[in-house]
């Protein structure tokens, strides 16, 4: 089964809740959380990644949390899934070069095709087509 990651779905969680705030509110990693019944630590872990790569800013303190630093319009998907996960790749062998059955696989090139035409698609679409 092809299926977005638990660290995609609740960093789309994370940044819808987060853009239908006002700009200036800081959202905690516990409100997003506690608000949609999510794993605290997975929250914290996907917004700490998220804020490394400038998608949302860190708020230090006792009343600290987050607030979206650029808007969802300026985010591809692709990006957004690379930052979390790492490069798309719908087999071992697309983001593992060293794969041990390059030589004798079938599959690779019709899969690398399918590959591509889903990275070009999530290159095409931002968060806020995903969030809207």
């Amino acid at each position: 089964m092809l299926k977005l990651t638990k660290k995609i779905e609740y960093g789309l969680i994370a940044l819808r809740y987060m853009q239908g705030k006002d700009g200036e509110d800081i959202t905690s990693a516990k409100e997003i959380a506690d608000k949609f019944e999510l794993s605290p630590s997975l929250v914290a872990k996907v917004l700490q990644q998220l804020a490394k790569n400038n998608i949302v800013t860190p708020i230090q303190g006792p009343s600290g949390g987050y607030k979206l630093n650029q808007a969802l319009e300026h985010i591809k998907m692709n990006d957004f899934i690379e930052i979390i996960e790492g490069p798309v790749g719908l087999v071992e062998c697309l983001s593992d070069p060293d794969c041990d059955h390059v030589s004798t696989c079938n599959i690779r090139s019709p899969i690398e095709r399918v590959n591509n035409t889903i990275i070009n698609l999530f290159s095409n679409m931002t968060l806020a087509d995903v969030t809207k």
